[in-house]
């Protein structure tokens, strides 16, 4: 298993733990307990995985969830925290590591960032630099639906322009923060976004995310 996916699937964990079922998520629509039975599904049930990106294919997978979701919470989590059965693709070092630390520091910070008084966790650099590394090469991707040009920026430096013409926006934050507003999460991350008024009204506009 990746360190770092095994990091914040711990991370995920934590953060279900620290709230009730019915705690709010960054997910529109979705509690808790709604979310994990969601990373339970995606990891143990292969056939429900397509619908995450083919529309037609949702209402399976939104069934395939829903029936997680009628499982006692503890359960659920605990689940996450054994990780997928030797049958899943998830449980193959690269899919994991390629697939599911992204997906869990998401996760992690849905549920945290849905209560008050958070604060960005401080992750090590070598996580950060992954990060880094994931948004450079998803990042295009991410960004595919915006009407303006994007270029990500850290503070110590670091630049990645991710595609697009003309006018151009620039987001800058730790790459935590810039994963979170590339998956549609800006309201809730720490980003500076510099440009013309024009293009800045337009990329704001934009929905983001896979």
């Amino acid at each position: 298993m990746s360190s770092h996916a095994a990091a914040e699937r711990a991370a995920l964990v934590t953060a279900l733990q620290a709230v009730p079922a019915g705690a709010p998520t960054l997910c529109e629509g979705w509690t808790a307990l709604d979310l994990a039975a969601h990373v339970v599904a995606r990891e143990r049930r292969a056939d429900s995985t397509p619908g995450l990106l083919i529309p037609a294919l949702a209402p399976w997978t939104e069934r395939v969830r829903a029936g997680y979701a009628g499982r006692p919470y503890p359960e659920l989590i605990q689940l996450i925290a054994d990780g997928p059965p030797w049958t899943s693709l998830f449980a193959i070092p690269a899919v994991d590591a390629a697939a599911n630390f992204s997906e869990f520091l998401i996760h992690t910070e849905d549920v945290r960032r849905a209560g008050p008084g958070w604060q960005p966790r401080e992750l090590d650099g070598a996580e950060r630099d992954a990060v880094w590394t994931g948004l450079r090469r998803s990042g295009r991707l991410m960004f595919r639906r915006s009407p303006v040009a994007v270029v990500l920026a850290t503070p110590d430096g670091r630049r990645h322009a991710v595609g697009g013409e003309g006018p151009h926006v620039t987001l800058t934050g730790d790459p935590v923060e810039l994963l979170l507003h590339a998956s549609g999460r800006g309201e809730h991350a720490h980003v500076e976004i510099s440009g013309s008024a024009d293009a800045i009204q337009r990329f704001r506009q934009a929905r983001l995310g896979l």
